[in-house]
């Protein structure tokens, strides 16, 4: 783990470039920023980013960088011009296993920096940045590895040759929108309502993805408002994909017919011949939420199998009974028990 503590910071001087180290911080690997000086707006800044973007990246401000530099249980690293060459250090550094703290100074740093340091390192000896200095520390500490680091946030930026392309997490109020505008009648809107609010209730109990959970069970069955057949998910999907929705939603939305539909079950029912089986626990647990709803009623288990099997479908209520169990299982609980 890495903490970056920027000090010295300046409020009405400094915003951009602390805000850019920040940023910095966050993108190339760190998991949290302490700034000396309170600054409410940049961390509003960072919040709103780390919101929107995705992470688990913190900052926190007003702090005592004195006491947090020298109680600092690992190494504690200070970039400064006048230290030992990066590349002389920096495998030292990274091989002891510990959590690092990298302070980066403002203006003249003072001496005390220096004394507590474990490691004053020199990206270069020549005046340069201090975000490109921790840029480049924290690249060869991760040796190239944070470029591979995934974010998944409200917005996420997807690689193109040309153009811009941002794959959406909706949030609630985006996703009541989605339904209106392609004609979602209220028995619809009452019936993902009760949907999302059980799968919010069995997901709390999860490490599941919230946004994707919500946005998942809330759009499951937009398909259905232009078709009630089996194919009312494939149809739903291709809507979310029209609509730049992120992947993850369109995967929970795709697969959450009964405890999904195979390959080979997918061919005789004239879908895409492809697997919808459920694989992520996003996927399952709204998948779950809405076998236990006919319309806005919530089901027991047994009622839904006994609706399964009455149509031939037994190894789709197996499929379902072995869902709710290894979902159980994974919260702890019945989830014929939560409500």
């Amino acid at each position: 783990m890495i903490t970056v503590l920027r000090i010295n910071h300046r409020p009405y001087r400094d915003k951009r470039i602390t805000t850019h180290v920040a940023l910095t911080a966050r993108a190339f690997g760190a998991s949290s920023i302490l700034v000396d000086e309170r600054d409410e707006t940049l961390e509003n800044t960072i919040n709103e980013v780390v919101n929107n973007f995705g992470g688990s990246f913190s900052i926190m401000t007003g702090c005592n960088w004195i006491h947090e530099f020298r109680n600092f249980p690992g190494i504690r690293v200070h970039l400064t011009m006048y230290g030992r060459r990066l590349n002389d250090v920096i495998g030292e550094i990274r091989n002891s296993a510990k959590d690092v703290m990298v302070l980066v100074g403002s203006e003249k740093v003072p001496i005390e920096a220096y004394e507590m340091a474990d490691y004053n390192v020199s990206v270069t000896n020549q005046p340069i940045s201090e975000v490109s200095a921790l840029a480049i520390f924290l690249d060869r500490y991760f040796q190239g590895g944070e470029f591979d680091l995934e974010f998944r946030g409200r917005l996420n930026v997807q690689p193109a040759e040309r153009g811009k392309v941002v794959k959406v997490i909706p949030n609630e109020r985006e996703c009541l929108d989605l339904l209106h505008k392609y004609g979602a009648d209220d028995r619809l809107l009452a019936h993902v309502q009760a949907v999302k609010d059980l799968a919010v209730k069995i997901a709390e109990r999860t490490n599941a993805d919230m946004r994707v959970v919500i946005a998942g069970s809330l759009l499951h069955d937009i398909g259905r408002t232009r078709t009630n057949g089996i194919d009312h998910a494939v149809v739903g999907a291709g809507i979310l994909r029209s609509e730049n929705v992120h992947e993850s939603v369109v995967s929970v939305v795709e697969r959450h017919i009964g405890a999904g539909i195979t390959k080979e079950e997918a061919a005789k029912l004239g879908l895409p011949e492809k697997d919808y089986v459920p694989e992520t626990l996003e996927e399952m647990i709204v998948a779950q939420a809405d076998n236990l709803f006919a319309g806005s009623r919530r089901l027991k288990l047994y009622e839904v199998t006994d609706i399964y099997r009455k149509r031939g479908l037994d190894s789709a209520a197996e499929r379902i009974s072995d869902l709710h169990r290894k979902i159980s299982a994974i919260v702890g609980v019945d989830l014929d028990e939560i409500r």
